[in-house]
């Protein structure tokens, strides 16, 4: 009998030290494990071998591979551990596979075959001749690619691949959406002839478990697509690491174990020595300093089917002049004649709203009163389509009512219209077209897959959805992109609110005139001389981010600040009032040069039968933030750099 010292990758096992385990077979240090933790089984790293242990140790149950986990994973969970203040334990399962093992795999299960056909086998532009050599020969490991919508960075990003798996080493391609590794899957396979292993969480547990004991057990250099999850597949030998959309907040994990994807890519690059590329035509300001502070930064320009900025036209339309909306409330009369003109010539629209639902307010016109969820107070948004109020955070829903519950008035009215209420305002518009609508509250069989093969068929017209239209799609058909309001998104209080904006507009904009043909841009907006609006408008990335570095500074945030934003969850508002107290005090009294702020109920204040607050702590010096995180009691949430305040 052997006894051997394993790390558990078990969210419930807090300790950093490993437990003692017997077993029979002879087993290498990482080797994969099931172990028995109290009533159930959970998954283990071995440590090593030790002496026989005074106390009756537990056996290991089964050995789930052969093969011992790579290196550079345990050294990366590590410096997980310590930079984002987690438990070992919460850091290895993140490279754990999920379920018992399966050992059979049949390529069937594995390989996912896909429809959509992208074009890639044009030649290549001297932009990207250029870019390719730029980041070969970068002197820093992360290379933050800069590149237009339009400009060819998937091409880019394919030929840097087909060099590295050549050579014998593996590629890992993250998208910020399970949804967009269908266009990217098709395109790799085409290019490089070689079917990609596709890995996310809405696979069945069978299918991931095969395909993680794949790439585990596998002798050859994979290709990996998949989102923030796939960075962690068990593959021995990474030669490149490609993080697409690098500017969307999906690679941040605002669940336990939180950590950035893009951090974490990094580090495990330099590790590695393996070139990791954040490719995104919107940088986000904190990673534009910091490339910029290394002289990482490849910029591309020139479109890759040679079209020119200037074949798209832009029209900013004000929405406070009530005349541009004779004909109807949200679309100005100047976007209706567009889509009119853009569908004669038998190109496709695409109206942007980023609003969910038919109505975002339900309110009587006698007392004010407002339908609030009745556990969260915010407000219910209307669907009409099912007749329901529902809530966005609780998923509460119920029949509106036929009077205000407050002063029983009859004359409810419904205020801020949503994408299903759009929708519909342009079928009755344009009867004779074909609309179509994606946004999340889409049911199974109109996700964004089936959704983006109709637009590239030609069987859509109109378009009409939220910022899941501003992902990395390519719609050769798209002759018009329309924005409704384009600053829906500037309200929200947080200081990210600018950049999001930002970002959203320039995405969807760049959904025309990417090389196809002729295409034309309106932007409705309260505020026309907006410098967001305005720099987006302009696709003038440069004048958005000397401003956002200003306000940044002046206000002590990223990239010249830390944060840290703690979250507490208590059964009362004053009991979260006062735990928030104690733990500002607590924090106050070590001593560190920090600012504490708050405590502030969190943006959701209620959800459920529970309040939450937060504080959040700001520091030149990122070592005070780890400091005061290990004094923090285990029924806070920590989330150190967090994407926004909210």
């Amino acid at each position: 009998m052997k006894f051997y010292e394993v790390w558990l990758a078990d969210a419930s096992y807090k300790s950093p030290a490993p437990l003692t385990y017997s077993s029979e077979l002879e087993l290498q240090p990482m080797s994969v494990v099931s172990v028995p933790l109290r009533n159930r089984t959970a998954t283990g790293f071995v440590v090593g071998e030790v002496q026989k242990p005074s106390f009756s140790a537990k056996a290991i149950k089964s050995l789930v591979s052969q093969s011992p986990l790579p290196n550079h994973c345990l050294q990366i969970a590590q410096w997980m551990t310590g930079y984002y203040a987690l438990s070992l334990g919460d850091a290895l399962r993140l490279f754990a596979p999920s379920k018992p093992a399966i050992r059979q795999i049949k390529p069937s299960a594995v390989l996912s075959k896909q429809s959509v056909q992208v074009e890639i086998k044009t030649v290549l532009t001297d932009d990207q001749k250029r870019a390719i050599k730029q980041i070969k020969t970068a002197p820093s490991t992360t290379v933050l690619l800069h590149g237009e919508t339009g400009s060819g960075k998937t091409r880019v990003y394919l030929e840097l691949a087909k060099e590295v798996l050549a050579g014998g080493k593996s590629v890992l391609i993250l998208t910020p959406e399970i949804s967009l590794t269908t266009q990217l899957s098709t395109a790799a396979a085409a290019y490089l002839d070689r079917q990609p292993l596709i890995i996310h969480s809405q696979l069945t547990a069978a299918k991931r478990k095969q395909i993680w004991l794949k790439l585990h057990e596998s002798d050859q250099p994979e290709l990996v697509i998949g989102p923030r999850s796939a960075l962690f597949v068990p593959l021995a030998n990474i030669g490149l690491i490609v993080i697409d959309e690098a500017h969307e907040p999906a690679y941040k994990q605002e669940q336990s174990p939180r950590y950035n994807a893009l951090r974490v890519a990094s580090q495990m690059g330099g590790l590695l020595g393996a070139k990791v590329i954040y490719g995104t035509a919107t940088p986000l300001v904190t990673d534009y300093y910091l490339a910029e502070d290394k002289s990482a930064i490849v910029r591309m320009t020139q479109q890759a089917l040679g079209g020119q900025p200037s074949q798209v036209q832009t029209q900013v339309i004000d929405l406070k002049n009530k005349a541009n909306f004779a004909n109807n409330r949200y679309l100005s009369k100047q976007l209706i004649d567009d889509i009119n003109q853009t569908l004669t010539v038998k190109k496709q629209a695409m109206i942007y709203l980023n609003r969910r639902g038919s109505a975002r307010v339900i309110l009587c016109t006698v007392c004010g009163w407002q339908y609030l969820c009745p556990n969260c107070d915010v407000s219910l948004v209307y669907h009409a389509d099912e007749h329901l109020a529902k809530c966005h955070v609780c998923g509460f829903s119920h029949t509106p009512p036929m009077a205000c519950l407050n002063c029983s008035n009859p004359d409810i009215i419904y205020k801020s219209v949503g994408t299903k209420a759009l929708a519909e305002q342009v079928e009755k518009l344009f009867p004779d077209r074909i609309v179509g609508r994606f946004d999340s509250d889409n049911v199974a069989g109109e996700q964004l897959n089936e959704v983006y093969n109709k637009l590239l068929s030609g069987k859509i017209d109109i378009l009409v959805g939220t910022q899941l239209l501003a992902k990395g799609l390519d719609l050769p058909r798209l002759g018009l992109v329309g924005i409704v309001s384009a600053e829906s998104s500037l309200t929200l209080p947080d200081y990210t609110a600018e950049e999001r904006t930002f970002q959203l507009l320039y995405q969807v904009m760049g959904r025309v005139g990417r090389g196809h043909s002729a295409g034309k841009v309106v932007v409705q907006t309260y505020d026309p001389e907006s410098i967001v609006i305005r720099s987006a408008v302009a696709r003038d990335y440069q004048t958005f981010y000397k401003h956002s570095l200003v306000e940044r500074q002046t206000f002590r945030f990223p990239p010249f600040a830390y944060l840290m934003k703690l979250v507490c969850r208590r059964a009362t508002a004053n009991g979260a009032q006062s735990a928030s107290d104690k733990l500002k005090n607590l924090l106050q009294s070590q001593g560190l040069p920090v600012e504490v702020i708050g405590p502030t109920p969190a943006f959701y204040a209620r959800r459920g039968k529970y309040y939450y607050y937060q504080l959040v702590v700001k520091t030149k010096n990122r070592d005070h933030l780890l400091q005061l995180a290990k004094i923090v009691s285990a029924d806070w949430q920590i989330d150190l750099d967090p994407a926004d305040l909210l």
